[in-house]
């Protein structure tokens, strides 16, 4: 018997269950199918930047996120020699470190609130697309099952099935080092609202704090260091700072990484997000927060269409935004990677330079924002025309971020949580021209807008995507025509569909 299905999702870990999430939320249902009989257990993933816990707010899990999880306020890197490099992030780049099963957990009961369920022990086995269809088999708890979905999003992590049976490489090499990762209490003298860095001339070794007292441990380590707590401990002896004991472990495990991304992240109908479309070092907590980016990139699009609230070109930016942001992760940890593992002589010359960075405040400037998620930018998308190569220079000369840039931290979040739509901020003194004209697109736009003033000196426009990226921005009447015309290009055919959806 075959089952028809707006959506279909593969795989049920945090990311799967992010997009299920924002898709059911947004009025769509999606089915969402798991090969595991019972949802994930451990910590895993456990670091959650500030971009993704604003994925949370949206989605309706934010304060019970906090209140399991443990807030990091500063990053310490302490360098051979006894010199410690104490950064104090701020409240706009702290991280949750949060297990990732409590994740899952959380993202599992928000999809039950907003109607969803997961399907649990159903397998795919085979996925074809024709036309408008994608057909799967899979093997489920009843046997047998053939689905048809008008689109599918494979969740299903590294050794994706849907990716493997879609012909899609997975381009890269393996990370050429074992690591060794530890959770438990130790005892010792250190910050324990914080992750240190310990950048040894021997070697290196990060230790976070987590939740309920414990602690987790990991560093790159040769192929006989032993997974033991005696091997932890050598490994604290060795590369931290002395006076570090271990308690009690929970779990010693030693794991290698690849760094790899999907030749392509999108066939037809069918999306790969998450583990299924990119794979990297795991040194800096980047993974799931780009996982579940993917997620909040794809779900407002792909809902928007289904909706008939946007043109099914929308969909065709998912690849070139998501490509980009998961080049500019894979580098970024790769880097961070080498510069974990330098030898001796060089290390000597990494702890110089690092102090200079720190002296200089390029550490807080420039670096703990990169960590925190906050650089990560698009290619500018949605715009057309002979314009469209001069409008990011234009725009950051007066003090704007440009399109494919992350809205600003000066610009408030929208008044209450839930799925956010596009938003256009005017600025400028109240009841000016831009706040006129902002009110009048909003009332006329040919897609959801939602328009709010925010009083500043200099007059000004924004256009924020839903995912909170900047789509357009500027000062000019002109500028603001041009609003128009890039809303009416994602604007579906049928501009009847929109009727009343525009708002001030």
């Amino acid at each position: 018997m075959k089952q028809r299905t707006p959506v279909l999702i593969v795989g049920a870990g945090p990311v799967g269950l992010a997009i299920g999430c924002a898709l059911w939320q947004r009025g769509v249902p999606a089915r969402v199918v798991e090969a595991q009989k019972e949802p994930h257990t451990g910590s895993r993933a456990v670091q959650l930047h500030p971009p993704t816990l604003r994925v949370f707010r949206e989605v309706g899990i934010l304060e019970e996120a906090e209140r399991a999880g443990l807030r990091i306020r500063s990053t310490s890197y302490h360098l051979a020699g006894g010199r410690t490099l104490r950064v104090a992030l701020g409240a706009e780049n702290e991280p949750l470190m949060l297990p990732q099963e409590d994740t899952g957990r959380l993202l599992e009961a928000a999809l039950e609130r907003a109607g969803g369920r997961v399907e649990r022990s159903v397998r795919v086995t085979d996925v074809a697309t024709t036309g408008d269809v994608v057909t799967v088999k899979a093997e489920g708890p009843q046997g047998p099952e053939m689905i048809e979905a008008d689109w599918l999003v494979a969740a299903d992590g590294v050794r994706s099935t849907v990716r493997e049976q879609l012909g899609i490489d997975f381009a890269g090499s393996a990370v050429p080092t074992d690591f060794l990762l530890a959770e438990g209490r130790i005892d010792g003298a250190f910050e324990r609202d914080a992750v240190h860095y310990f950048l040894g001339r021997t070697g290196s070794v990060v230790f976070a704090s987590m939740p309920g007292g414990r602690t987790r441990v990991s560093g790159a380590v040769p192929a006989d260091h032993p997974v033991t707590p005696a091997g932890v401990q050598r490994l604290l002896d060795e590369r931290g700072p002395g006076g570090i004991a271990i308690d009690d472990l929970d779990m010693v495990n030693r794991f290698t990484s690849q760094e790899r991304i999907a030749s392509a992240l999108r066939k037809g109908r069918c999306f790969l997000v998450g583990d299924a479309a990119h794979t990297h070092s795991p040194l800096g907590g980047q993974g799931l927060n780009l996982g579940l980016q993917d997620a909040h990139n794809l779900a407002w699009k792909l809902a928007g269409v289904i909706d008939g609230a946007l043109h099914p070109r929308i969909l065709d930016t998912y690849e070139a935004e998501r490509r980009q942001a998961a080049e500019q992760i894979v580098r970024t940890t790769h880097q961070f990677l080498k510069v974990f593992m330098l030898g001796p002589v060089a290390a000597r010359v990494r702890n110089t330079v690092w102090s200079a960075l720190e002296t200089t405040g390029v550490l807080r400037r420039w670096f703990v924002p990169l960590l925190a998620g906050w650089r990560v930018h698009y290619p500018d998308t949605l715009s057309e025309g002979p314009r469209k190569g001069t409008r990011e220079t234009a725009v950051r000369s007066r003090g704007l971020p440009s399109p494919g840039r992350r809205a600003p931290h000066w610009v408030p979040a929208p008044a209450t949580a839930g799925p956010a739509g596009f938003r256009l901020v005017t600025l400028g003194p109240a009841d000016g021209g831009t706040d006129r004209g902002g009110r009048a697109l909003a009332q006329g736009s040919p897609v959801p807008l939602a328009h709010e003033h925010v009083p500043r000196r200099t007059p000004g426009f924004l256009l924020l995507r839903p995912d909170g990226y900047v789509a357009a921005g500027g000062t000019t009447p002109a500028e603001l025509a041009d609003v128009r015309r890039l809303l009416a290009r994602m604007a579906p055919h049928d501009p009847s569909k929109t009727t009343g959806r525009g708002g001030a």
